[in-house]
């Protein structure tokens, strides 16, 4: 059962690095609009069944826009909304958020943003990855 699982969570990484390069469109960005490019999980230990984690989102984005929330489906079940305080416009504009904690199981977690642009609230494209969540 013990090399199930971690053939399973080896298979989960696997996916997640091949996955979490998703395509995104590449023409370019109007004055104050926000794309993904991608959703990575930290993988400094592995994630651990109703233990929070970490994801890093990275993204392109013509200015500084306002980014106010980020929303998540683990495997179609969702939109789970999360506000969004800390955004990095450095050389990698990113920001980063804590999830909550899942079963154990293979997800594909799903994400967009939702930002201002002209005093509206707009959303962005959809990036994914595999996820893995072990006992």
């Amino acid at each position: 059962m013990k090399s199930i699982l971690i053939a399973v969570l080896m298979g989960g990484v696997v996916l997640s690095v091949v996955s979490s390069c998703a395509t995104v469109p590449t023409g370019p960005l109007a004055p104050g609009e926000v794309r993904l490019l991608s959703i990575d999980v930290r993988r400094n230990e592995p994630i651990t069944r109703n233990i929070s984690y970490l994801v890093d989102i990275i993204f392109e984005a013509k200015g500084e826009p306002q980014i106010k929330r980020a929303c998540f489906y683990w495997s179609g079940d969702g939109p789970h909304c999360f506000e969004v305080t800390n955004v990095s416009f450095g050389l990698q504009r990113a920001f980063q958020l804590y999830l909550p904690g899942l079963g154990s199981g293979l997800y594909r977690l799903e994400c967009y943003a939702q930002y201002i642009r002209d005093g509206e609230t707009r959303k962005t494209n959809v990036v994914s990855t595999q996820i893995a969540v072990g006992r």
